[in-house]
């Protein structure tokens, strides 16, 4: 009796295992059933679970957004704030958003926190707290949070007017609640230029002055300021320099050091639109160096944040904890921005990403990763330590829905093909082509595509000159609307949106080399909001 009992337990052991995956051939390919631990059901009279409504990123919870501002982290909680329009799902007049999170991964939503006045609306800008009270705002018991930001005065627009846009200052002595002008606005005026704007702020400790950097139409500006009030102008960069496709916007600019070294370098972000590598927006960056009045940089290629077509206008956050540089981007592209397929609410962000520099070779390399908190929203599924793949045979994964998971493996650098499907006709593409070096995203039959022409024009390829190693990590991120891919840890990085008609189901992996993959996980990522 006893060993029948001990019998039935083998056995149920191993029925458990069949359960939670499965593999067969069929034809010389190999076939893998992935039974996730939950199926998603899309409830479009639930908020939160309207389609396309991404679940593990930032989005408003109703209407449009766009860039992201004010990113400032202080007492525990990361600000983020944003531009918003509180009465369409279509840009209007721009306010500022507000949420704040513990952990970069939950949100919480707050009240509005600018408002347009007499001056303009409310564009882009930045934040800072005031720990000393230098603009005598608070008080050092009480210090401000400081906001600067652009005033866009759409009546001295319409009048042809070219110093439309100016400087602005408010303040906050309840950590973001609640927000007062600066009487004396603008506190940056426009002697004349059409593009005047995004002003980023940051407390510079090696000249113990305030550092404020901002676009003017085809290159940045750079002032200096005691008191965040009364700016000094002190130089300009970039009319020589980087793509000028487009207007330049939303500039950023911070020092980072050197992966295994004690070298340091500054970081000056800028972002273009049009002029990206994959059309429309897209973001720029140089590295150089910053005496707090010019910068410097013997730069001579253009380098990107993120070679998608989907990662606009991303800054980072002021006083992050352990001195990580944290980037944030506004998931769109102004090509289509106003007309993705969703209801409700339109816009998300990228993930949060820790920025790091590394040199490879003589050439400074701006990685990107997401931040270490998202790993306590996994939930693992598959693992499986190596799959051969001969050429032309096909792996084939079945899941119940990859449209809320991460996948990671290592494969060599030799060709390779991922190809995401359902049993609606979609088809979402990713190929690295060793004999030529690039990467690239097809999204052309990825589910909706024909709600604006440029969305599913073309392929997205990019040239891969540093991956220079035997093998290639991948790792990628697919929400309802979103899929996010980082190459060796973030030497490559690319950000597309996808509006799939039903969720992805199945994972082709090709080579037309005989291939190894890896160390592949599939982990299922647990949702941010709670109904």
């Amino acid at each position: 009796m006893k060993f029948v009992s001990i019998s039935l337990i083998i056995l149920f052991f191993f029925g458990a295992l069949l359960s939670i995956f499965s593999c067969k051939k069929e034809e010389n390919n190999t076939i893998i059933t992935v039974n996730s631990s939950e199926k998603i059901e899309i409830d479009s009279s639930k908020r939160y679970k309207e389609p396309f409504r991404p679940q593990f990123h930032f989005s408003p919870e109703k209407n449009w957004m766009n860039d992201p501002n004010g990113m400032v982290y202080y007492k525990g909680f990361y600000h983020l704030f944003y531009q918003y329009y509180p009465n369409d799902i279509v840009w209007g007049p721009m306010h500022w958003g507000h949420a704040t999170s513990t952990d970069l991964i939950h949100w919480k939503h707050k009240n509005i926190a600018l408002y347009p006045d007499k001056l303009g609306l409310i564009f882009s800008g930045s934040a800072v707290m005031d720990l000393n009270n230098s603009s005598g705002l608070g008080t050092k018991a009480n210090p401000p949070m400081i906001a600067i930001f652009t005033y866009h005065n759409m009546d001295g627009e319409k009048k042809g007017k070219t110093n439309f846009q100016t400087q602005g200052l408010a303040y906050s002595l309840d950590e973001g609640d609640t927000w007062s002008k600066y009487k004396g606005n603008p506190i940056l005026g426009n002697s004349g230029l059409k593009d005047f704007r995004d002003p980023k702020v940051f407390w510079n400790t090696e000249t113990n002055l305030w550092n404020l950097v901002l676009v003017a139409g085809d290159h940045a500006q750079f002032y200096s300021s005691k008191n965040l009030i009364t700016w000094i102008f002190e130089s300009e960069f970039g009319k020589n320099h980087g793509a000028h496709g487009g207007v330049w916007e939303c500039p950023d600019i911070f020092k980072l050091k050197v992966a295994n070294s004690n070298e340091e370098k500054w970081v000056l972000l800028i972002s273009i639109n049009p002029g990206a590598p994959n059309g429309g927006s897209g973001t720029q960056y140089f590295i150089g160096n910053f005496d707090g009045k010019t910068f410097y940089t013997t730069q001579k290629e253009t380098k990107w944040i993120d070679y998608g077509a989907d990662n606009y206008a991303g800054v980072t956050y002021n006083d992050a904890p352990n001195d990580k540089r944290i980037f944030i981007g506004w998931m769109s592209n102004w090509l289509y921005a106003r007309n993705t397929p969703t209801k409700n609410w339109r816009s998300a962000m990228t993930l949060p990403r820790e920025l790091s520099l590394e040199k490879l070779g003589v050439n400074y390399i701006l990685k990107s990763i997401p931040v270490e908190q998202l790993k306590k929203q996994m939930i693992s599924e598959f693992s499986k330590e190596k799959i051969d793949i001969t050429a032309k045979q096909t792996v084939t994964i079945k899941h119940n829905n990859l449209n809320q998971s991460e996948i990671k493996f290592k494969a060599q650098s030799k060709d390779l093909k991922l190809i995401f499907s359902n049993n609606a006709n979609d088809s979402l593409v990713i190929h690295y082509d060793a004999k030529q070096k690039t990467f690239s995203i097809d999204r052309r039959h990825s589910g909706i595509v024909n709600f604006e022409e440029n969305f599913g024009k073309k392929i997205h390829k990019t040239s891969t000159p540093n991956i220079v190693s035997e093998t290639i990590d991948y790792r990628i991120l697919l929400d309802w609307s979103s899929i996010e891919i980082f190459l060796n840890q973030g030497i490559y990085s690319f950000t597309e949106q996808i509006f799939p008609k039903k969720p992805y189901t199945v994972l082709h992996i090709q080579s037309n080399q005989d291939q190894e993959i890896k160390n592949i996980t599939i982990n299922k990522i647990k949702e941010i909001w709670k109904n």
